[in-house]
């Protein structure tokens, strides 16, 4: 009797953990990630930020600068054997300039990239998904992490929320263009609190279908002030 009682105990709190799981929704997981990250307050006080990296590409290490304007422009850029790269998105589109993917000038992107790029004119998407216009669900789950579907406006987004810490672990990305889709995949780790309120990752790894590019963040600046004409395609 006393082993089938502990047997029992053991079985209820295995059930237990379970209902606990289940119990929990989309909604309730993105606040508590927001929480973590710093407060709805404190991200919404971030207007402009500006990321300085260096990314590990083919042995070599690369400065990088990301620019963000929220609700503006999206522009990342750095220098690789004497080659300038850039890709940008604004809200009338996206554009880059990159030799090694044919665009020797500034090309324009076709328009779904350029509307899943969209998502990059925010500081954090998930945590302002509703004001954008993105809906979320709670897909399941693995031994770590939450899994939030993000859809909505060209964007199908994955979030892979820390049962622990209720920080992103990671975000998976399909993009839909010329027929063929593509997934990236972007892993998040080292989080420090930021003299602005905010949580960032300064450790990344970029899964691209071709390439792994390690990203070591040096820099955050919030809220400096950007010109919105740096994310406009330049002319041939």
């Amino acid at each position: 009797m006393k082993a089938l009682t502990k047997t029992s105990f053991f079985i209820g709190i295995a059930l237990l953990g379970i209902t606990s799981l289940h119990a929990q929704t989309a909604d309730d997981i993105v606040q508590k990630y927001i929480t973590a990250v710093g407060g709805k307050d404190a991200i919404a006080a971030v207007k402009s930020l500006v990321t300085e990296t260096t990314m590990q590409v083919m042995g070599t290490d690369v400065p990088s600068t990301t620019t963000v304007l929220v609700g503006k422009g999206y522009k990342n850029e750095f220098e690789l054997n004497g080659t300038k790269m850039v890709q940008c998105y604004n809200t009338n589109g996206g554009w880059i300039l990159n030799a090694m993917m044919g665009a020797p000038t500034p090309t324009a992107l076709p328009a779904e990239m350029a509307k899943a790029g969209l998502l990059q004119l925010q500081v954090d998407p998930l945590a302002n998904y509703a004001a954008n216009g993105y809906k979320i669900e709670l897909v399941g789950h693995d031994s770590a992490d939450y899994k939030i579907h993000m859809t909505g406006s060209g964007v199908d987004a994955t979030y892979y929320i820390n049962m622990k810490t209720w920080l992103s672990d990671k975000v998976v990305t399909k993009v839909s263009a010329n027929g063929q889709d593509t997934e990236t995949s972007i892993t998040f780790s080292d989080y420090r609190k930021t003299d602005f309120g905010v949580m960032f990752p300064f450790a990344m790894t970029l899964d691209l279908p071709q390439i792994s590019i390690s990203i070591a963040v040096k820099k955050v600046t919030a809220n400096s002030t950007i010109d919105p004409a740096i994310f406009d395609m330049p002319k041939k």
